[in-house]
């Protein structure tokens, strides 16, 4: 092989490498880019997750007292109506006296974990926070659709119903 030959085939490999290492350098630089682009998401994935995580424990931290209280209205209830009981002697008195502190701490607990009756005698019906029982005829001058006795009163806490009030509603 002449020398000639020797430089034109060393130019020709050297060309070859060149041009095996341009290729190597795009592989490498999408692989890159790749890379960042997955990281980029991961993070973010990661951002969202945290995000879900601390509105869930707000949420469950503003709502933490709602199962305690489902248990607990029905009790209350029971205590209405011992209050509603007429008593004649002195004894008696004393009794129901004492159920009506039972029932005040009851509902200071529950105003504490902002627990509040629904106020529905005399309001429009709204099937969002009212259970219609029955219906009544309206009487002359009332209007329809309005709650004329509440059954069982109904509470919320915060935003969310635990209990929709039991009303009898004129039509």
């Amino acid at each position: 092989m002449s020398e000639e030959e020797k430089n034109v085939d060393t130019a020709s490999l050297e060309e070859l490498d060149e041009v095996e290492t341009d290729e190597q350098e795009v592989d490498l630089e999408e692989k890159i880019e790749e890379l960042e682009d997955q990281n980029l998401r991961l993070q973010a994935e990661i951002q969202n997750m945290r995000r879900r995580n601390q509105t869930s424990r707000e949420e469950a931290a503003r709502y933490r007292s709602q199962d305690l209280a489902k248990e607990i209205l029905p009790v209350m209830d029971n205590l209405e109506r011992a209050l509603q009981t007429k008593v004649e002697d002195e004894a008696g008195q004393s009794l129901k006296q004492g159920v009506e502190m039972v029932l005040e701490g009851f509902q200071r607990a529950l105003a504490a974990s902002h627990i509040e009756v629904i106020d529905a005698e005399g309001k429009l019906f709204d099937p969002n926070f009212h259970e219609a029982l029955a219906q009544v005829p309206a009487e002359e001058g009332q209007e329809s659709g309005v709650v004329q006795e509440v059954y069982e009163k109904g509470y919320r806490l915060h935003d969310r119903v635990l209990r929709a009030a039991k009303v009898i509603v004129t039509e």
